[in-house]
């Protein structure tokens, strides 16, 4: 708090945080100084007076509970709360700015394609932003959001008409879906609508209920470094949607702090779950979840040999769960945008995957059972 004497009649105050030395203290200092009043950072007092006197006070915030005989304060000041215990102010967390893209006004499509792949690129195909973990980068993925969006906009007229429009093989770039870019399966998908269409309670505390079990998963798979999820790809043919994500369990295990070696082997594969498709108006591609198979990923071991042959018939055992009431594993999305090289795919909820052709395409090469 400053007050001043000088001449006049106007009274006004104003607090306000002046830092002291380190460490930073709260103290309340008193010092006579001749200053003219330059800015409203002090209180003003006016009273008849012979020569202009300015009384400091100044208040300093503290981060942490501290007691006075542990404070350093400026020479010749006292502290006012002798043996007194300060008040703690939490500090605000610092805001998200507003970013403004560095894009051109109306991009070609060649150049709205590069800005997508850049931002699919930083943003780790849109796994860096993760509202479980913090709301660090949303500003990144509005971003994202914006210009897939504007994209759109822009080229209206590429929805696919047919199933051997969007045949062969595509590499998710970027995603705007939270908790879980494998989740572009047809499997988590059917899992999305079952919650989202058929579901008796559709949220839970104002949460879809798809969104909470999609936020459990991710904490029960991927805490600390439990598993990874790697290359997310679709192989499409005339009749169906192969859908595959490579994962990785404990890549990184160690004893915290003190730990300099692995603890546990790192295993895993490829993920690939199998459904019938039907592309039909307006780029609605229909799918029926069929089975989960996997494969070995090279450099990557796995369980073993027999897993590969393994075949889980989601579809069937889909319907005898009593809370799907026979449904069969349904789920659709709608193709946006595909030509010969990138493809933008919408889910019910309005979540973005962009794809694009694999620079380094890999063939499925499903084993027999």
């Amino acid at each position: 708090l400053v007050k001043s004497k000088q001449a006049g009649s106007v009274k006004e105050e104003k607090e306000v945080d002046v830092p002291l030395p380190s460490p930073v203290v709260a103290a309340e200092v008193e010092k006579e100084v001749d200053v003219p009043l330059r800015s409203p950072a002090a209180a003003v007092e006016v009273v008849q007076d012979e020569k202009p006197v300015v009384v400091i006070k100044e208040k300093v915030v503290a981060p942490a509970v501290v007691k006075a005989e542990e404070k350093v304060l400026p020479s010749g000041v006292a502290p006012f709360f002798a043996g007194a215990e300060e008040e703690v102010v939490e500090e605000d967390k610092p805001s998200l700015q507003l970013i403004e893209p560095n894009v051109p006004a109306q991009p070609s499509v060649q150049q709205a394609k590069s800005i997508l792949l850049h931002l699919g690129a930083v943003l780790d195909r849109g796994q860096a932003y993760n509202p479980t973990s913090g709301e660090y980068y949303s500003d990144r993925m509005q971003v994202a959001r914006d210009q897939i969006s504007a994209f759109l906009e822009a080229n209206p007229d590429k929805v696919p008409k047919s199933m051997e429009d969007i045949k062969g093989e595509w590499e998710l770039v970027l995603s705007t879906v939270p908790h879980g870019i494998f989740r572009s399966s047809p499997f988590f998908l059917a899992i999305q609508e079952a919650f989202d269409e058929y579901a008796e309670v559709k949220e839970i505390n104002g949460m879809p209920k798809s969104q909470l079990f999609f936020k459990l998963h991710e904490l029960q798979t991927m805490s600390w470094g439990a598993s990874k999820v790697g290359r997310v790809a679709q192989h499409i043919t005339e009749d169906y949607v192969y859908s595959e994500f490579d994962t990785s369990i404990f890549s990184m295990t160690v004893i915290p702090i003190v730990g300099w070696f692995k603890l546990l082997p790192t295993f895993g594969g490829c993920v690939i779950t199998a459904a019938k498709a039907n592309l039909e108006e307006g780029g609605i591609l229909k799918m029926t979840v069929d089975y989960t198979t996997s494969r070995p990923v090279p450099g990557l071991t796995g369980l073993g040999e027999w897993i590969w042959k393994l075949k889980v018939p989601v579809g069937f055992f889909w319907k005898l769960f009593p809370w799907n009431k026979g449904r069969e594993a349904l789920c659709q999305v709608t193709i946006r945008y595909c030509d010969d090289d990138f493809r933008v795919v919408e889910d019910r909820s309005g979540d973005m995957f962009v794809y694009a052709r694999p620079v380094l395409p890999r063939s499925l090469d499903l084993a027999e059972a």
